[in-house]
């Protein structure tokens, strides 16, 4: 039997999503990536577009959610729409996203889904309480579709601490900047694209085959470890 998969990577055109749509490329399976721009991917936008299924295999053995957003502000500055636009592009950008591909995920023996969350959910971190509070969601949600999925659909959460994307660059700007949120760290450096990917490609393929409703948190241990 054939350990070729069918996967689904919603946000492949650049940072965690292309990255984790390489490796799988890499590693012999079919990969269907998206984007808003379009190019090599599938032109779709979560919150506003229908996802062209009939450019999808019949059978999805895993799907990855990977658009985010990173918008940090005082309490006082954030507005409802800071809120409602995390929220938006986090959480119902997932939902939409899978209902619309639940029945090809249904299709497979064990599909996968692997949805991101933040370090700053677990941690709480000043200016962060807007999109903690999207990620928040993304975590319940995500360990109620593993209760209501299972056994045939996992579902999983990767919680990454700040990583170097294009969607962190403002942050990262300067040696100096890059220096200091090493620092924050246990493990004095930053994570990249590849680490965090490598962890959803585990969760997407059978090698995970055992794991549901987690949330891991790949973050160099800023969550968990004390220096």
């Amino acid at each position: 039997m054939s350990n070729t998969k069918n996967f689904l990577i919603i946000g492949g055109s650049s940072g965690i999503g292309k990255a984790l749509a390489q490796q799988l490329s890499a590693a012999g399976h079919t990969v269907v990536s998206t984007s808003r721009t379009g190019s090599d991917h599938l032109t779709f936008d979560s919150i506003k577009d229908q996802l062209a299924l009939t450019e999808l295999p019949n059978v999805l053995d895993g799907v990855a959610y990977c658009p985010g957003t990173i918008n940090l502000k005082p309490f006082h500055r954030l507005t409802e729409n800071d809120f409602t636009e995390d929220f938006r592009v986090n959480v119902l950008g997932a939902v939409r996203t899978l209902q619309q591909i639940l029945p090809f995920l249904k299709n497979s023996n064990q599909a996968s889904v692997v949805l991101f969350s933040s370090v700053a959910v677990q941690q709480g971190m000043a200016f962060h309480g807007s999109v903690a509070a999207a990620k928040g969601a993304v975590e319940g949600l995500a360990k109620s579709l593993a209760a209501e999925w299972a056994p045939k659909i996992r579902v999983n959460v990767i919680a990454p601490s700040l990583t170097d994307t294009k969607l962190a660059e403002k942050l990262l700007a300067t040696d100096e900047k890059k220096k200091a949120a090493a620092e924050r760290h246990p493990l004095k450096q930053i994570g990249s694209a590849e680490d965090v990917a490598r962890m959803a490609a585990f969760l997407l393929t059978n090698q995970s085959n055992w794991i549901t409703g987690q949330v891991i948190h790949v973050d160099g241990g800023l969550s968990s470890v004390r220096m």
